[in-house]
């Protein structure tokens, strides 16, 4: 694997998970996330209208900007509403847990691709940390608040999967500043009604400016990282690596946030930690 995007996609996953912990310590999630994408947008569009004369747009790639579009919006749509609801530790592992099994399952029950014994003890570890991380042998009976938001969070996870694989083959027609610009706007649109109606968007600006521009800049920053490292090695490879930020995510939630269930949710991240990197190099 190329070193130097091995180095980007680590901190972008670092960074990923800082921008959740600012997400998840806001009032209102939507408005939070909408401000923060404003300050994205503005902050890297001279440097996507700088890009925009480098390429020519195809009736395929509009159609894979579009869909790149619609996906992240519905996947920030979706964080809000799990945010809302849950906490950073059990959700965050679940939302990034989700996506590297979801690849290879579908590759080899519809594609026909093979998977060697190591892949299926990945996939295996991968599972046993989200069921702990979901509360373990008490999953089945949690109640219906947090069912709910074990449902977001994989959904949300669905998502991730889907951007991820059609960013990889976007970025082969557009630049990746273009297409983060693009979905930023996306996003905006995507939270635009929900913010309007919760009327709440000076009582947050005045409560967390400081971290929503930080997380404004942190958000897009850090998957450009990722997408500029797709670049440079292969999604199989690099997509798993970037989980790393699934143990930073459910530490600033134990830590810093004081959520309940440390011990199962520690263990929960490293076995889906630990399963995703094998998974990668499997």
């Amino acid at each position: 694997m190329h070193v130097i995007a091995l180095l980007l996609v680590l901190l972008s996953g670092m960074l990923h998970a800082v921008w959740n912990l600012f997400a998840k310590k806001s009032v209102n999630k939507s408005v939070f996330l909408w401000l923060a994408h404003w300050v994205g947008t503005i902050v890297f569009l001279p440097g996507a209208w700088y890009e925009w004369g480098s390429f020519a747009f195809t009736l395929k790639s509009l159609g894979l900007l579009a869909g790149s579009m619609f996906i992240h919006g519905l996947y920030l749509f979706l964080l809000a509403r799990t945010y809302q609801i849950g906490d950073l530790s059990q959700a965050y592992p679940i939302m990034r847990g989700i996506s590297p099994i979801i690849v290879p399952l579908v590759a080899v029950l519809l594609l026909g691709e093979t998977m060697s014994s190591l892949g299926w003890v990945c996939i295996l570890a991968i599972i046993a940390g989200i069921v702990w991380v979901s509360g373990g042998r008490a999953l089945f009976r949690q109640s219906a608040h947090t069912n709910h938001t074990l449902l977001l969070a994989g959904a949300v996870g669905i998502c991730v999967s889907g951007y991820i694989v059609v960013d990889k083959i976007t970025i082969e027609s557009i630049p990746p500043i273009v297409l983060n610009e693009a979905t930023n706007i996306a996003n905006l649109l995507a939270l635009t009604l929900a913010v309007i109606r919760s009327k709440g968007i000076a009582a947050e600006w005045k409560l967390n400016y400081r971290t929503i521009i930080i997380g404004g800049i942190l958000a897009p920053g850090g998957y450009m990282l990722f997408l500029y490292a797709l670049t440079l090695a292969p999604a199989s490879q690099l997509a798993p690596m970037r989980e790393i930020g699934t143990v930073f995510g459910t530490l600033f939630g134990l830590l810093l946030l004081n959520e309940p269930q440390g011990r199962s949710r520690i263990i929960g991240s490293v076995l889906i930690t630990a399963g995703v990197i094998g998974l990668g190099f499997s």
